[in-house]
């Protein structure tokens, strides 16, 4: 067994893959994750999925509610580990604790920075049309995602992958970056790389009104919306006082000149295609509120909607 000591910081199910991971490079002493919370109708309080993790690989988890009252930072320095990896933690830590082991925190962050520093890397990736993104290994210091680059691991963005699906490959990829690199790391086999500010932008956390359609949008942006609401908020329009949940389109080739954004211009056995601000988008899959999730098709061939319809 490697006698490197290590800390790992992490709350979603995206940060397993990596814990995976770290296990087999080193020695993990610790796991800090944010508290359990109320989930579900019943308010049920659920440990995050990093937890449930660690309580299976029988690794000590520590849930602290608060970072800056310096007890927390205490505890990271006794444990006396050589470096904390952090993924998707979910808080900004504080000085005290990014100095606690010897070799500072060593970040796996969802995007190729300086793009997207922020929360939600990956969907506001999706939202804004990349072609491309992948994972970042950085030093962490007090600023949001703004320390010195160690490795990058790019890869192609699906013309139709969800922000989900892409979510999933990422924490493998990011798992993969530690197996990779973390050694090498430890051995100061890489040398760190300083972010050009200039260039950065930013990726701060969906709100749940974001998931809403707007139709007047080019119909490349309102496919790429789509994608990188899934799988939350979800895209939302509105057919009447119904709600209707979009989990996937495609661009179309149809059109109908002179069609009003929101239009259904074809619907049909086959299809449901509507107009946008530029072109138009054929709805794949669609969900009313209380109903499962069905194809388009499915929808109209159940009466749901029909040619002319408007959503808005």
């Amino acid at each position: 067994m490697t006698t490197i000591r290590t800390i790992f910081f992490g709350t979603p199910s995206f940060s397993v893959p990596c814990l995976d991971a770290l296990t087999e490079v080193a020695t993990v002493v610790g796991v800090v994750c944010q508290p359990d919370r109320p989930v579900g109708r019943g308010l049920t309080l659920t440990p995050p999925p990093v937890k449930a993790r660690a309580m299976e690989l029988g690794i000590p988890v520590v849930q602290p509610t608060k970072l800056r009252t310096g007890a927390f930072g205490a505890w990271v320095r006794a444990q006396a580990v050589d470096v904390a990896v952090v993924v998707a933690y979910g808080r900004i830590l504080p000085s005290d604790v990014l100095a606690g082991p010897r070799l500072g925190c060593l970040n796996v962050h969802a995007s190729i920075l300086p793009k997207y520093r922020g929360a939600a890397p990956i969907a506001r990736a999706v939202m804004a049309g990349e072609t491309e993104t992948g994972i970042t290994l950085m030093q962490l210091d007090e600023g949001m995602d703004t320390g010195n680059m160690i490795a990058k691991f790019p890869t192609p963005v699906g013309e139709n992958e969800t922000a989900g699906e892409l979510g999933e490959r990422l924490a493998k990829i990011g798992a993969d970056a530690i197996r990779s690199s973390f050694a090498g790391y430890i051995r100061g086999d890489f040398l760190p790389e300083k972010q050009d500010d200039a260039q950065a932008t930013l990726a701060p956390p969906l709100k749940k009104e974001e998931g809403k359609i707007d139709f007047t949008l080019p119909a490349r942006r309102v496919h790429d919306h789509v994608r990188g609401v899934n799988p939350w908020p979800g895209a939302i329009a509105l057919l009447g006082d119904k709600k209707v949940k979009v989990h996937a389109t495609r661009v179309s080739d149809f059109s109908r000149p002179g069609a009003a954004p929101g239009t259904v211009i074809l619907a049909d056995k086959t299809q449901v295609v509507v107009a946008t601000g530029e072109g138009a988008v054929e709805l794949v899959t669609v969900q009313l509120e209380g109903r499962k999730a069905v194809r388009a098709s499915d929808w109209y061939l159940g009466r749901g909607v029909a040619e002319n319809d408007v959503l808005a």
